[in-house]
């Protein structure tokens, strides 16, 4: 259970990066070159999407990174990430396989009471 957390936190990291790299410069482009009313506006809370567009994927990818190892402090952090995710992004279409996968990777590292290795977080 570990590795698949591990996996799943690394992967959902990865497709979170794409959904951020595409949330802060959507912000950014609609900031420094205005708004084009019914095609690119700007968002209700710039600073949110920013924010999350850097942690919720740094969170996990840190967190999956965790899992083997520290299997408790890395589903904490899995699970941060989808939540983080899905408060600044919402759930749709981009944004359903990273919060599902760093969501489900949190429960499984939480859930590996009996891990691979002799010491468990419990």
């Amino acid at each position: 259970m570990r590795s698949a957390a591990l996996v799943l936190g690394i992967i959902g990291g990865l497709i979170g990066m794409i959904v951020g790299f595409f949330g802060y410069g959507y912000t950014e482009a609609v900031a420094r070159f205005g708004e084009i009313e019914g095609l690119a506006e700007q968002v209700a809370d710039p600073g949110l999407i920013r924010v999350t567009s850097l942690t919720a994927p740094m969170l996990a990818i840190a967190g999956g990174a965790m899992a083997r190892i520290r299997a408790l402090w890395g589903g904490v952090l899995l699970l941060a990430s989808a939540g983080l995710m899905y408060n600044g992004f919402g759930f749709n279409v981009f944004t359903m396989f990273p919060i599902a996968m760093s969501a489900l990777g949190g429960v499984l590292a939480i859930a590996a009471g009996k891990p691979d290795e002799p010491k468990a977080h419990f």
